[in-house]
């Protein structure tokens, strides 16, 4: 016998889980940890949640604007497009980073959407 039982942890996901699934879904998991109530009082997810939020809509921003970009040009859309595959790629690069740093409980604070997400956690 080892003596002591074990402290019960407490429910629900760890800090740095949290964070890192606020980027999994997009606006979708952002907004569910900002009304979720455990997590919504945490300053560390809020910011996280919020950052994803940003970033989420800054990307759906951008694929419209390149979408009326790419229709609006008609023949030449095709020498746009390796420069809409760069974007997407980048966007996708960021993305994980982000997922990946939260993971680790490091703050990436992205530049200008960083910042808005501060303020508001």
């Amino acid at each position: 016998m080892s003596g002591a039982p074990a402290a019960p942890t407490a429910p629900g996901l760890t800090e740095n889980v949290a964070c890192a699934l606020c980027y999994a879904l997009g606006l979708i998991t952002a907004i569910l940890f900002l009304v979720l109530a455990p997590y919504n009082q945490n300053r560390n997810i809020r910011f996280h949640a919020f950052q994803s939020l940003f970033f989420s809509i800054a990307a759906i921003a951008l694929y419209f604007v390149f979408g009326f970009i790419a229709v609006m040009t008609g023949g030449w859309t095709l020498m746009l497009l390796p420069i809409f595959w760069i974007i997407r790629l980048g966007l996708f690069v960021v993305w994980l980073v982000v997922i990946i740093k939260a993971y680790q409980n490091q703050k990436f604070v992205l530049p200008i959407i960083g910042p808005l997400a501060e303020q508001q956690a």
